[in-house]
């Protein structure tokens, strides 16, 4: 969706000024913050692309007025709400006030979280089409006003660019995001000029793009 978080080639945002040996958490909280929309994923009861596009979501005064790890537990506190796990009244006084909803999944311990992160979760799967696009060809991209998740952004929407990378096939998150099933897609690495997309610059730009983004330049 054109949200605040989509953020590449804005201007009048200020100079970014990263902090020097920037540790990974800024307190405790932010590990818990992070462990709990974690562990909360193990539930089943939302994918990772629904809960990128529910931070996403956030009003743009709050989302340009949190924290990286604020922005998390504000979009975690939708998700729960939204599937009835959590009340407001409950938000607001950090009680259980009434029986809990029985997830999709069981609820994992520390071990199994662990083994499962250590595993991992592969995107990748297999399609039956052939790749529309080979390296080297020439492309433009989509224009589009996405009510939903993508990951197009919007400084590269309805830009040529030129195939450098076959990635495989994927989870389409525009699909994924919004309830309407995996929808693997081809996955292309797309090279652009710097000048294109920005109007200015020498250097090369590559965004990974899915093949419904594409079309033939």
């Amino acid at each position: 969706m054109n949200g605040p978080h989509d953020m590449g080639g804005m201007q009048c945002y200020g100079p970014i000024n990263p902090e020097t040996d920037e540790p990974i958490f800024h307190g405790e909280w932010e590990k818990k913050a992070m462990a709990l929309t974690v562990g909360m994923g193990f539930t089943g009861m939302w994918n990772i692309d629904a809960s990128r596009f529910k931070r996403e979501s956030l009003p743009p005064v709050q989302y340009l007025s949190s924290s990286y790890y604020q922005i998390w537990l504000a979009g975690l506190e939708q998700l729960m709400l939204e599937r009835k796990m959590v009340s407001e009244d409950e938000l607001a006084c950090g009680k259980m006030l009434t029986p809990a909803v029985t997830p999709k999944r069981p609820i994992p311990d520390k071990t199994a979280i662990a083994a499962g992160l250590l595993k991992g979760g592969p995107t990748d799967r297999e399609v039956s089409s052939a790749p529309k696009f080979t390296i080297g060809d020439v492309v433009v991209t989509s224009v589009m006003d996405p009510k939903g998740h993508t990951r197009l952004p919007r400084y590269a929407r309805g830009k040529t660019g030129t195939i450098i990378h076959i990635n495989g096939a994927h989870v389409f998150p525009d699909s994924n995001a919004n309830g309407e099933g995996e929808n693997p897609q081809w996955l292309y690495t797309v090279e652009f000029s710097a000048e294109d997309l920005f109007g200015a610059g020498t250097h090369k730009v590559t965004v990974d793009c899915w093949e419904p983004y594409l079309h033939h330049g």
